[in-house]
């Protein structure tokens, strides 16, 4: 009996990864096939950091124990979790809703979950990619050198890309047309950029300004991925920044479930 369960289970996790991977490739496809979206997601995350060298010599780092090189690696990350991740999936649940994809594919086998996952799979890899190939980049012309805490770097990864994915979904939610998508992006882009420590690092931050914007949405993200590569995270700092993280991950989810629109606005 107890075998029999497993191949039934080890059969469902099967044919739910073949549907994943499947809708993953043909998202892919799609995602190929709109040059725009691919050119900001591919080269905006990697110049923007550039761009902001000269406002970190201007807010003197070193007097705030940061290093110039460390402060644009984490920048680079960020960027790549707001345009690779967030602003390519609102505008890309937006135009599957748009065109019916969407609600054909509920017809199907996949669950919703499934169809939610698999579509943003291209860009949440993509994301990644971006991330590691920055943090590679940094390290050779910026002299970053090796992360000293990995084991915090990781998890600021995952809820990075997790978040800025479940986000993406809220947002589409309320955008009613792929034009007016990057519209509705700009909000959460602004916020983070000048208040999760991506534009303007948490240290050059006064200190209770940094309190509040500890609780913004990609902060705890950017946070741990600062912290592991400098190893400068208290115990206490590394669970808030988790908690914090988890915590918007379960209200983005709940807010899916709750409002997400699988057919067009007339």
């Amino acid at each position: 009996m107890f075998s029999g369960s497993g191949r039934v289970a080890e059969g469902g996790t099967t044919s739910a990864g073949r549907r994943l991977a499947a809708l993953a490739r043909a998202e892919l496809t799609l995602l190929g096939r709109n040059r725009g979206a691919v050119l900001t997601a591919l080269l905006v995350p990697l110049a923007l950091p550039f761009t902001v060298r000269g406002a970190y010599a201007r807010l003197d780092l070193k007097a705030h124990g940061v290093n110039t090189g460390t402060a644009m690696l984490t920048a680079a990350i960020g960027f790549s979790f707001l345009f690779a991740v967030y602003t390519a999936l609102v505008g890309a649940y937006v135009a599957r809703r748009e065109e019916l994809v969407l609600k054909r594919l509920r017809t199907g086998e996949l669950s919703d979950t499934e169809i939610l996952t698999g579509t943003a799979l291209p860009a949440v890899g993509l994301g990644l990619a971006q991330a590691l190939v920055s943090t590679a980049g940094c390290a050779l012309l910026l002299h970053t050198g090796p992360p000293r805490a990995p084991w915090l770097l990781l998890p600021g990864l995952l809820s990075g890309l997790v978040v800025s994915a479940a986000l993406a979904a809220v947002t589409a939610s309320f955008t009613r047309t792929t034009e007016s998508a990057q519209v509705t992006a700009v909000p959460l882009l602004l916020v983070s950029m000048l208040g999760s420590g991506i534009a303007v690092p948490a240290a050059a931050m006064p200190d209770r300004l940094a309190s509040v914007c500890a609780l913004l949405p990609l902060s705890p993200a950017i946070r741990l991925v600062g912290a592991g590569w400098t190893g400068q995270s208290s115990t206490q700092a590394t669970l808030d920044a988790m908690a914090t993280a988890l915590a918007w991950t379960g209200l983005a989810v709940f807010a899916v479930r709750r409002w997400f629109r699988w057919e067009p606005r007339r």
